[in-house]
């Protein structure tokens, strides 16, 4: 058999049955740890900072701790801090992510 067939996915942790963190989200959190800016995070990914702004925000309602740390802007502008608990958020999701990863390799067509 070729190898034309590939398999590919995309999963989502979920809280209530209701998508809270998936690759965009550890991305946009990654982006902001890199910045210190949500905004400077979503114009780097392209995408709006309505969305950004909400995604995070949803993340930090459904999570125990916060998982970032917003301060509104003034003269100098703000920031934005990944706390510890969103240190560990990430990293657990890209262990389990490489997991998902593994496994689909071992398991192709």
């Amino acid at each position: 058999m070729s190898n034309k067939y590939n398999i590919s996915y995309r999963f989502w942790i979920t809280h209530n049955e209701e998508p809270f963190l998936g690759k965009g989200r550890i991305a946009l959190l990654l982006k902001i740890q890199e910045l210190g800016s949500l905004k400077k995070a979503s114009e780097a990914l392209k995408m709006s900072y309505r969305k950004a702004y909400y995604s995070i925000s949803h993340i930090n309602k459904v999570c125990d701790k916060p998982v970032v740390i917003i301060k509104r802007g003034g003269k100098n502008g703000g920031s934005s801090e990944i706390t510890p608990h969103g240190i560990a958020l990430i990293e657990r999701f890209q262990k389990l992510s490489n997991k998902f990863d593994a496994f689909i390799q071992n398991n192709t067509l």
